[in-house]
């Protein structure tokens, strides 16, 4: 119950509007150690719970003074917005002010609402350098800085601007630090910014692999347009998101499914922000039946009730798989996630079924007149690799374990 984990009357309030009572795993974990004024280091992935696990215990620390008291620095606009949406739900009886500041949209607007004032602000790493130059936000007052994504802002090479931004702010602060995976580098890069910080390491318990049925497909690369037609087309696949390598084949895609009269839209960061949140709002909406995206801007999409992901071309990297299929199973239901698989793909799903430690049973559709393709050998065997995680400055190995997941929980609301 959230009633147990120390938090004030008026955010217990506001969750219970919210209409939650059991916390998640991560939630019941990193509230407590985060009101006494820890540090964290939290393995969590997108899905868990994990944004009010940070935002209800920085609510309530936060001092009287006037200023910026709390920052959230994560790497996209989408995920910046949804971190917005939380915090205001979180803060309806406590009178504090939230705002997000993020490129792709005006820039006097954002000014002006800092202007007014700002208790907690959420903010992508251009935009909030830019504010910071032109002398429109302040950092020198801040309390708690959160950095949310950190092996996605790593992997998108805003690292030195997360270092110029930690440099602008008190060296006197807590620091809460959340990442779907912690690899070498990404402890490598954090661990000056951190103060004997507690390791809370939950993302088991949120995995998608136990909770989603998943397939692969063997199909030659010039015949993957058509299998997803002939899916989408033979199969009940409602509310499809689907993820290819690149913005130019996502845009190919959609305009595959166009012509054969399947609504569709694309989005990558080739689109404006305008142009993403339509996509994402007609997706959400049912006008479309079909979003594609690419792994840019993959958790920053935060829709209920997907029923599948299809993944047009398998990821250059095993843990964007994770996070890929992590967009259906959400919040205790059951999803499906399918991949084509190319011969060239080969190497990329010993990688997957290696990170997860399952093979991935393959399937035809029937009837699908088939090019040259290469069939996995189903006598394959998938090594489960060891987990880094972070554990008071040394690394170590861990291996996932499941764990149950509440019924009544705040995994999904963002």
């Amino acid at each position: 119950m959230f009633e147990n984990l120390g938090l004030d009357e008026r955010l217990l309030k506001g969750v219970k509007a919210m209409g939650y009572s059991v916390p998640t795993p991560i939630q019941e974990k990193a509230i407590p150690v985060a009101l006494e004024g820890k540090d964290i280091v939290g393995c969590a992935q997108t899905g868990t719970g994990k944004t009010a696990a940070f935002i209800l215990p920085l609510l309530q620390r936060m001092g009287k003074q006037r200023g910026v008291k709390a920052l959230v620095v994560t790497p996209t606009r989408e995920l910046a917005g949804q971190i917005e949406d939380v915090a205001r739900e979180c803060t309806r009886f406590t009178g504090q002010k939230v705002t997000a500041v993020y490129g792709g949209v005006g820039y006097q607007p954002q000014k002006d609402k800092l202007r007014r004032g700002v208790d907690l602000l959420v903010a992508t790493p251009g935009r909030l350098l830019d504010l910071q130059s032109r002398g429109d936000v302040d950092l020198s007052k801040v309390e708690v800085l959160v950095l949310d994504e950190a092996d996605r802002m790593l992997d998108m090479g805003f690292w030195p601007d997360v270092k110029r931004i930690i440099n602008l702010m008190p060296a006197k602060r807590q620091n809460l630090l959340f990442s779907a995976t912690m690899s070498h580098q990404v402890l490598g890069v954090v661990g000056y910014t951190l103060n004997n910080p507690v390791r809370i390491d939950v993302a088991p318990s949120a995995t998608p692999i136990e909770a989603i049925d998943q397939a692969v497909y063997p199909v030659g690369s010039t015949q993957k347009g058509d299998l997803l037609v002939r899916l989408l087309e033979e199969r009940d696949l409602d509310r499809v998101l689907v993820f290819t390598r690149t913005k130019h084949r996502a845009d190919r895609v959609c305009r595959n499914l166009s012509r054969k009269g399947i609504r569709g839209v694309a989005i990558h960061s080739n689109r404006t922000q305008s142009q993403r949140q339509q996509a994402l709002d007609g997706f959400k909406s049912g006008k479309y039946r079909v979003l594609v995206a690419t792994d840019i801007v993959s958790r920053g999409i935060d829709v209920d009730n997907i029923s599948h992901v299809i993944n047009f071309d398998l990821p250059n990297k095993a843990e964007d798989y994770v996070h890929r299929i992590g967009r259906t199973a959400r919040a205790g239901n059951d999803g499906t996630a399918l991949s084509f698989l190319a011969s060239e793909e080969a190497s990329s799903l010993r990688e997957i079924e290696g990170l997860i430690g399952t093979t991935i049973r393959c399937e035809d559709v029937e009837g699908f007149d088939y090019d040259y393709r290469v069939v996995p050998s189903p006598d394959r065997e998938a090594t489960k690799v060891r987990k880094l995680v972070y554990n008071g400055g040394a690394l170590s190995g861990k291996r996932k374990r499941g764990r149950k997941r509440p019924t009544r929980s705040m995994a999904g609301a963002r």
